[in-house]
């Protein structure tokens, strides 16, 4: 089994993947020491080629990949997309188009909560998956026939999955439901968050203005410094150790010292003498235009428990509708309901998911249907 090692059999192969009306592809690759992930391999097939692609290939130049991924008329089938489309935007600047995630379209059409990748393959095809290459270094060079044999097989038995969830979807109608997913996936704002934001990463263990305008440049210096150092945020600075910054505001290398996450010595490094800049920053902003701490909104008297309510109502809708019902609605979408009603600015109050759960949600509310437990199972019914 050979891999495509130079950019001629590359765009030898993608004209002819473009040739099909969909491509099915995945990627392996290595971040546990990297920021950005390191694009090892890829596999890509069509009913009529199957190929693997060495991107670490000396000259290789990944051109004709990025131009197959940007042809409108071929439909990219991924499972799990989120990773493989966050490489494709950061080496190529794009992301392809249109898409397709298999395990969004499985949730859909009912095989559960984020099914796995073989789970769906044994579900629909009944082929089984050596799962043994699984940790394999895929960086390493020469690779086994063992080896490849597993790659290929995530883009192969992709095939059969993708053209069984199409025909359920165009089936049943929910076609559009997963359109309205992929163009989440589709959007660049998904895999750039601008580094001024990175403290959305973070859980909000702080109670002061000051100390949330500290988190928020501590945040931003950590993205910047593991960005252009190619390496993981945690490495560059731990969470526990930007809310202690947060809580502290060390400005002097002799404080930072003194704080219980920071390694002995490195205070006085180049890098602290940024995160101190950074504090400074943070501290020097007028009380008047320190940053509000996000606030959860307020739960009126009895929405609590309409939330709970609300939870049984997902679960008997996604039962019988055979979607799971993360898709249909958070946990945040039914706390709003509860509290707003018609008002929640929730997913789950739009498109078909209002249809499919809002409506019944608001009826339930007003008091137009009741639940009750009867046959050993919970069912709505009309008062």
């Amino acid at each position: 089994m050979k891999m495509i090692e130079t950019t001629a059999a590359l765009a030898e192969a993608c004209a002819t993947l473009a040739k099909s009306d969909f491509v099915t592809i995945d990627t392996e690759f290595i971040r546990e020491s990297t920021f950005w992930p390191e694009l090892c391999l890829i596999q890509m097939a069509s009913p009529d080629l199957e190929v693997l692609v060495d991107p670490l290939a000396k000259g290789i130049d990944l051109k004709p990949f990025f131009e197959l991924m940007a042809d409108a008329s071929v439909v990219k089938v991924f499972h799990a997309a989120r990773q493989d489309l966050e490489i494709v935007y950061h080496l190529g600047n794009m992301l392809p188009a249109p898409l397709f995630d298999t395990q969004v379209a499985a949730m859909v059409c009912g095989f559960g909560d984020s099914v796995s990748y073989d789970q769906l393959v044994s579900r629909i095809t009944g082929a089984h998956i050596d799962k043994s290459s699984r940790f394999t270094d895929w960086r390493a060079r020469p690779l086994n026939d063992k080896q490849l044999s597993y790659a290929l097989a995530d883009v192969t038995h992709l095939r059969d999955v993708y053209l069984k969830l199409k025909e359920q979807l165009e089936s049943e109608g929910r076609t559009d439901w997963v359109e309205e997913e992929m163009a989440i996936l589709e959007n660049p704002q998904t895999y750039d968050l601008p580094p001024e934001m990175a403290w959305t990463r973070l859980k909000l263990r702080i109670k002061k203005p000051i100390d949330f305008a500290v988190m928020q440049k501590v945040a931003e210096w950590r993205e910047n410094e593991a960005r252009e150092r190619n390496q993981p945020r945690r490495r560059v600075l731990k969470d526990d150790t930007i809310y202690e910054i947060a809580q502290q505001h060390p400005t002097e290398p002799e404080a930072l010292a003194k704080l219980r996450m920071i390694p002995k010595g490195w205070e006085r490094s180049q890098p602290a003498a940024g995160l101190l800049e950074a504090v400074k920053t943070a501290l020097a902003i007028p009380k008047a235009d320190l940053p509000r701490l996000p606030r959860q909104p307020h739960m009126p008297e009895g929405a609590a428990a309409a939330a709970e309510l609300l939870k049984v109502l997902l679960k008997i809708v996604a039962e019988q509708n055979k979607v799971a019902a993360r898709v249909i609605a958070s946990s945040d979408d039914l706390d709003k309901i509860a509290a707003e009603g018609e008002n929640a600015d929730v997913e789950a109050m739009k498109g078909w998911r209002r249809k499919l759960y809002g409506e019944p949600a608001l009826r339930l509310l007003n008091g137009d249907v009741a639940l009750r437990f009867v046959d050993k199972k919970v069912e709505m019914i009309e008062v």
